[in-house]
């Protein structure tokens, strides 16, 4: 097999697209990541990775085939799908490595504005934390939480804080400080990384495709050795 003849180009495409479909399980993987800040799981960026890592599955499978079979077709929308599918996960890794620390506060304020509060709920029993901010405030507020009364940080009963009451609307204010800290300060770093390493994944993976663009194309125009040597493929 010489290096870059028709059978060299076809295993390496082939190669390319397995390796594909392994980076699609990973960029998919950043959702069990994602997990653990749930409440941002609804932001359009990190969905967007892994949107791009499912469809990055597909356009794999699609030039897998194309690669075994020398499908003229197939690898011609294959070099056009998986060009796009560039452009479109390098732009949102990008975006994702470019949001700064008070944009990532705000789309966490929004985000759990938007939660119910069983996702609050969980959360704050997830990370020992209590509200998003104001921890006076109650459940029937935008930012308000349901009651910390079972976190491990409202465990001691000789220290009656607010933000533990069952009933935070009717409970009064003390001097002491709570002694839970705000889900806000306890997830920054949390979202920082979920942003750092989802861009970073994407990015390093974007340029990849760029390989894979080149190699259909040159494959594409090459003949296949076994087939009518008049025939150009």
């Amino acid at each position: 097999m010489v290096c870059g003849g028709f059978s060299c180009s076809k295993n390496s495409l082939a190669a390319l697209n397995v390796l594909y479909i392994f980076v699609s399980f990973i960029l998919i993987g950043v959702a069990a990541y994602g997990r653990a800040v749930a409440i941002v799981t609804s932001l359009t960026l990190i969905g967007s990775i892994i949107a791009c890592g499912v469809f990055l599955f597909l356009v794999a499978v699609v030039g897998l085939i194309g690669a075994v079979r020398h499908h003229q077709v197939l690898l011609f929308f294959y070099m056009i799908i998986l060009f796009l599918l560039f452009l479109l996960q390098f732009s949102l890794a990008c975006a994702c490595l470019a949001v700064n620390s008070n944009q990532r506060d705000d789309l966490f304020r929004k985000g759990w504005k938007l939660s119910s509060n069983q996702t609050r709920a969980e959360v704050q029993f997830n990370f020992n934390c209590c509200g998003l901010e104001d921890q006076s405030l109650n459940s029937s507020d935008p930012a308000g939480h349901p009651s910390c009364h079972d976190l491990v940080c409202c465990s001691n009963p000789e220290s009656p804080h607010t933000c533990c009451s069952d009933d935070t609307a009717n409970a009064t204010k003390d001097e002491g400080e709570c002694p839970c800290s705000t889900c806000l300060d306890s997830l920054k770093p949390e979202i920082k990384s979920a942003f750092s390493i989802t861009g970073g994944i994407g990015l390093f993976f974007s340029f990849t495709e760029i390989i894979g663009v080149w190699l259909a194309l040159r494959y594409r125009n090459q003949k296949d050795p076994r087939a009518n040597p008049s025939a150009f493929l």
